[in-house]
């Protein structure tokens, strides 16, 4: 085994042993780390705004008063849930709206709506955010993330992004990141679970975010770069994960020649990948990216849990809503 798959390796394995604790932790301690590991983490600018929480609305709050109907949605078992949660389920279907922008509640469009495809979907993701023990503010703000967005599509430019999948893939999903965030690296293997889950399904393309709070981090952005115009993007981005934030210069040509890379041609394309990489923050800056990582999903903001299983329910609803 080469020195680099082995680095490779130790990073991979050290990567989840950290986020399966973290996944632990939140089991062993409750509903409140739950959330906090459900809800998107990331590395913040400096001197970061406060993003939009998601509030709930007055609005809001007043559909989920009075009587709560309790029958049965066909086909949907809610057996895993104790009597207090399968009251919140039905609570939370009879208040919540239509996926489909149509003024009648999730109920409703489940039950009556055959136009409504996205219906089936959206109540299982209620549901899965009850079996695992989140409140009724969170699922309502994931919710409405998902199903009432605030923002246009963004049309961003991959052209020269490295990516992982085929390009005409149904689901695009873009990421900015920084290599020097740590949420970054655990979501790197997010990304790789649901590049195997759905192979053939979705396209990953990767644009550079440095943060400007480590400072090698556009070193590293250059770097990567660098090595996909050599074919070598997916090692790159294992080593510098690896290995960060030790990013410089000098450290990311220790990385190309441990891959073998011609490293003459890697100088050069890393000096010239640092204009790259200044469009690829500006696109960022246009979309107000404020942390990293942050995703977009089909050219949308991507407001779920960054976790293979949400984000395995959001590319199972396109495909089946879009075929």
């Amino acid at each position: 085994m080469t020195r680099d798959v082995k680095t490779a390796t130790v990073i991979e394995n050290a990567a989840r042993v950290h986020y399966n604790l973290r996944v632990s932790t939140a089991r062993i301690y409750g509903p409140c780390v739950a959330i906090a590991l459900l809800a998107a983490v990331a590395c913040e600018k400096k001197n970061n705004k406060p993003s939009d929480t998601g509030a709930i609305t007055a609005l809001d709050r007043a559909g989920s008063s009075g009587p709560v109907d309790t029958s049965p949605l066909q086909s949907i078992d809610v057996g895993k849930l104790d009597a207090n949660r399968q009251q919140l389920f039905y609570k939370m279907v009879g208040a919540l709206t239509s996926p489909c922008g149509k003024s009648e509640s999730l109920r409703k469009s489940y039950t009556s709506d055959t136009s409504c495809k996205r219906a089936a979907f959206a109540v299982r993701y209620v549901l899965a955010f009850i079996e695992d023990e989140q409140g009724e503010d969170f699922i309502r703000e994931q919710y409405q993330g998902k199903y009432e967005p605030k923002a246009k599509p963004a049309k961003l430019d991959v052209s020269k992004a490295p990516r992982v999948g085929n390009d005409d893939a149904p689901i695009k999903i873009v990421e900015f990141f920084d290599y020097a965030c740590p949420h970054c690296r655990d979501f790197k293997l997010v990304l790789d679970r649901v590049a195997t889950e759905h192979a053939g399904k979705v396209v990953e393309y990767f644009l550079m975010y440095p943060l400007g709070k480590w400072p090698d981090s556009k070193s590293a952005a250059q770097a990567t770069l660098a090595a996909n115009a050599q074919g070598k993007f997916k090692e790159m981005h294992t080593l510098l994960f690896a290995n960060a934030p030790r990013h410089s210069k000098d450290d990311v040509l220790g990385y190309a020649k441990e891959l073998g890379l011609d490293l003459a041609k890697f100088e050069k394309d890393y000096a010239a990948a640092s204009s790259q990489v200044e469009l690829d923050r500006a696109q960022g800056e246009s979309v107000n990216v404020e942390s990293t990582p942050t995703v977009y999903f089909n050219d949308r903001k991507y407001e779920g849990p960054l976790t293979p299983k949400y984000i395995g329910m959001w590319i199972d609803e396109e495909l089946a809503v879009n075929r």
